[in-house]
């Protein structure tokens, strides 16, 4: 397979989970291979900060409200001087992050990875420049992800957290009083729902009238639902228009999404997180000859080949859900395609997953996109009723099954429930198999677990669940 007449078979751009997986697979099959990264440890956003160190600040600062709250009191486990240390919890987000940002340093020199160190700018399709040195390679993959969406009137300076983005809103060093999150999104309500449990106050404005576009609709309402119950302020249909910095305080100015009166907002900390915008400038795209569509995206074909001989893309740069388990599948299936053979993603079986406590998460069509292709059938089933959860306090959610009317094939699944982002692999599994909800209903769930409420909802997609 190798051409010497390449430095590499393979130069991957982006070192973030579709890049990184993309090199560690394309060495494992035999080729040549470089991994180009601007940033000083690898992973991406996800390891670096997104995925992984929210999650660190996510589980710590749910233990602290647990015994804060009184929720650990009712259960017998008494602890009477008790405090808030964050500088240690921020201390074990960084060391979470250092672990696996220094473990992929070691799957790339266990694969014989080359680490490019530097941002990569192609000069033609099969050479780029990398920190003043160029490399060629037979084959290029621009997996360069994706960066916060700005949001014009807003300006974000995290060195100073006032007005921060999600990076920002990891690193504060202490708790704001009042902290207003623009976006009711994935990323908004994690980070919102970590600093109001270690005591701010939290406002979440949103532009749409629901929270967390592109779930559900029943999850959406149910949220809304959650999340004021924990203290979030929610304020739907707004648009921040303006922010203003005076001292320590920003004063945001807010008008009705449909337009109407305006009203200003002060706050300690301003978190901005409307979203997420592919990183294509800078790469040099234009001298290859390789157009975006209107929104900045690379769109490849079904086997992540560009309209560019030799050039491929997977990830945040393409179409399709920025989320890390997508790109990382990509990364496999380029490699593979660059190795001839058959890498393929199923893209209609994505899960998506809000690691908030409660968990939401879901896979496939919502209900709404279900109904509108043709006759379905539902299953739902309240984890008020599932044993496991009572026992453990976790009364909030539910799981839907959306079943094929006619062929009773499972088209999505949705639930809410503290571990729904590890249940929802069953569903995932179950549809890539092209399971009928009686597939699901008949298989034996062990008992008790909050899994049995996935096989509940099943069987009440073609009859009733028996504990309801």
């Amino acid at each position: 397979m190798a051409d010497h007449n390449y430095d590499y078979d393979v130069l991957v751009i982006g070192a973030g989970p579709g890049g990184y997986v993309a090199a560690i697979r394309a060495a494992q099959l035999g080729l040549r291979t470089a991994c180009a990264d601007s940033r000083a440890t690898l992973g991406g956003t996800c390891l670096n900060v997104g995925c992984i160190p929210s999650k660190a600040l996510l589980h710590a600062s749910e233990l602290y409200e647990e015994a804060a709250g009184g929720a650990l009191a009712k259960l017998g486990v008494r602890i009477d001087k008790m405090s808030l240390d964050l500088a240690t919890m921020q201390g074990q987000r960084i060391d979470a992050v250092k672990g696996l940002t220094g473990g992929i340093e070691f799957l790339f020199k266990k694969n014989k990875v080359d680490w490019l160190k530097g941002h990569a700018t192609f000069r033609d399709a099969h050479s780029a420049e990398v920190a003043g040195k160029v490399v060629t390679a037979k084959n290029i993959v621009v997996a360069t992800g994706s960066s916060v969406t700005p949001l014009p009137g807003v300006e974000v300076d995290n060195a100073k957290g006032l007005i921060v983005d999600s990076t920002g809103a990891l690193e504060l060093d202490k708790v704001p009083g009042h902290l207003v999150v623009i976006g009711g999104g994935v990323i908004g309500l994690e980070l919102g729902s970590v600093w109001r449990r270690l005591g701010a106050k939290v406002t979440v404005v949103e532009f749409l009238d629901q929270l967390l576009p592109g779930m559900d609709g029943d999850v959406r309402k149910e949220a809304a639902k959650i999340f004021k119950k924990q203290g979030l302020e929610l304020k739907l249909s707004t648009k921040v228009t303006k922010a203003a910095v005076k001292g320590r305080k920003v004063t945001l100015s807010l008008e009705p999404a449909a337009g109407g009166a305006a009203e200003t907002l002060t706050a300690d900390c301003v978190l901005v997180a409307i979203g997420r915008q592919p990183n294509t400038s800078g790469l040099g795209l234009d001298r290859i000859g390789l157009e975006l569509n209107a929104r900045g995206q690379i769109e490849p074909d079904h086997r992540f080949r560009t309209k560019v001989d030799g050039v491929w893309a997977v990830g945040d740069v393409i179409p399709g859900p920025m989320l890390a388990h997508k790109a990382e599948d990509e990364g496999i299936a380029v490699a593979e395609n660059i190795a001839g053979l058959h890498g393929i993603v199923n893209h209609a079986v994505i899960p998506s997953v809000v690691y908030t406590m409660p968990e939401f998460a879901g896979v496939g069509l919502t209900e709404e996109q279900a109904r509108e292709k043709g006759e379905i059938k539902v299953g739902k089933f309240p984890m008020l009723a599932n044993s496991r959860a009572k026992t453990n306090h976790e009364p909030d959610g539910f799981v839907k099954v959306i079943a094929d009317a006619r062929t009773d094939r499972v088209l999505g699944v949705w639930c809410i429930a503290s571990v729904a982002g590890t249940m929802i692999a069953q569903a995932a599994q179950a549809m890539e198999f092209g399971a009928t909800s009686e597939d699901i209903a008949y298989t034996c769930h062990a008992h008790p677990t909050h899994s049995e409420a996935m096989k509940e909802a099943a069987m009440a997609v073609l009859g009733k669940p028996i504990h309801m």
